[in-house]
């Protein structure tokens, strides 16, 4: 099967194109680059013994877009590509609109008039809002608080649409909780630019010396050490709930949508006891006020994906920080 990742060079775009390459599948990546580097196109080609295919454009040029999906005989097409800070999408809602939602249906219109319409698509557990309970199943109501969470379900709700439009459409909504950890090889993961918008490379930075201290925005939550709680899986196993939703929808016609996570919360101070653990390195923190829109907790029920995908998150908590601590050792190294 030949797929087209869009963000493929990306954080989980990077990890799942490693996967899909090492399940035989044919990957080709479509990146602009905005935020990711070419090195990890060298880097998984180390990994896998050989280069993806890559096309090096923005989502948004539709022609482009389709002359990939022609040229590579693409049959389904994986969509990472879109911006993801959330403060970034309160300071700059238009780029966060242009770049997710018009992006998207760039892709959707390159992807009709090729005749491609298998499609799984980066979601987040943003789509959800503000818990209303816990865990958080597939039939929690949808909302959004800021507007990224609002480009995600922009786009899920599009997506509902195009496919009740014709039968033919097979789209998975994977709703990610919080993707953290690195390749097996420590040469892929997470390097975000400027100041991390994540908790764990934040962590991993500050145990580096790269940075003084972390900041935990508030620890008067009711939670069990008054920390937010949050459900963190690893990457790799979300490159496989990707995998998993390809082959599901060479069963399934029409619109799913699925929650990726470990159906466990993990509080601030929890990692960062769990990364001390695993790096031998202390981890500085300050605790300063919480962040307007932040909850005490949101977690995962996974059992879905389970029983209809036959996938499950299996990498624990150790697996998460010591892959992380690997990737920022090898990062400082090359």
């Amino acid at each position: 099967m030949n797929i087209l990742l869009t963000g493929g060079a990306g954080y989980i775009g990077s990890h799942t194109t490693v996967l899909l390459m090492q399940a035989g599948l044919h990957v080709c990546v479509l990146d602009n680059f905005c935020n990711s580097e070419q090195i990890v196109l060298e880097r998984i080609a180390r990994i896998t013994g050989k280069p993806p295919s890559f096309v090096e454009a923005d989502v948004c040029n539709t022609s482009v877009v389709a002359d990939a999906l022609k040229r590579y005989e693409v049959q389904a097409v994986i969509h990472f590509a879109g911006l993801k800070a959330v403060g970034g999408s309160v300071t700059q809602p238009i780029n966060y609109y242009a770049n997710n939602v018009q992006g998207t249906i760039s892709l959707l219109q390159a992807m009709q008039s090729s005749g491609v319409k298998t499609l799984v698509f980066s979601s987040s557990a943003t789509v959800y809002g503000n818990p209303q309970y816990l865990p958080i199943d597939e039939s929690h109501p949808t909302s959004a608080t800021n507007p990224y969470g609002r480009t995600k379900l922009h786009i899920e709700e599009m997506l509902t649409d195009v496919s009740r439009s014709d039968p033919a459409w097979r789209i998975a909504c994977l709703r990610y909780f919080n993707p953290v950890g690195a390749h097996e090889s420590g040469l892929i993961g997470e390097n975000p630019r400027g100041v991390p918008n994540n908790l764990m490379p934040l962590v991993a930075q500050v145990a580096s010396g790269l940075r003084p201290y972390v900041q935990v925005f508030g620890n008067d939550y009711s939670t069990s050490d008054g920390t937010g709680v949050r459900d963190y899986i690893h990457v790799m196993d979300l490159a496989e709930g990707h995998l998993a939703a390809l082959q599901y929808l060479q069963k399934n016609v029409g619109w799913h949508g699925f929650n990726l996570g470990t159906g466990k919360g993990r509080s601030v101070l929890e990692m960062i006891r769990a990364f001390e653990s695993a790096s031998g390195q202390a981890v500085p923190f300050k605790v300063v006020p919480r962040r307007v829109g932040d909850v005490a907790a949101c977690y995962a029920k996974a059992n879905k994906a389970c029983e209809l995908l036959g996938w499950s998150a299996k990498r624990d908590l150790a697996s998460m920080c010591e892959s992380t601590w690997n990737f920022r050792i090898n990062a400082k190294e090359q």
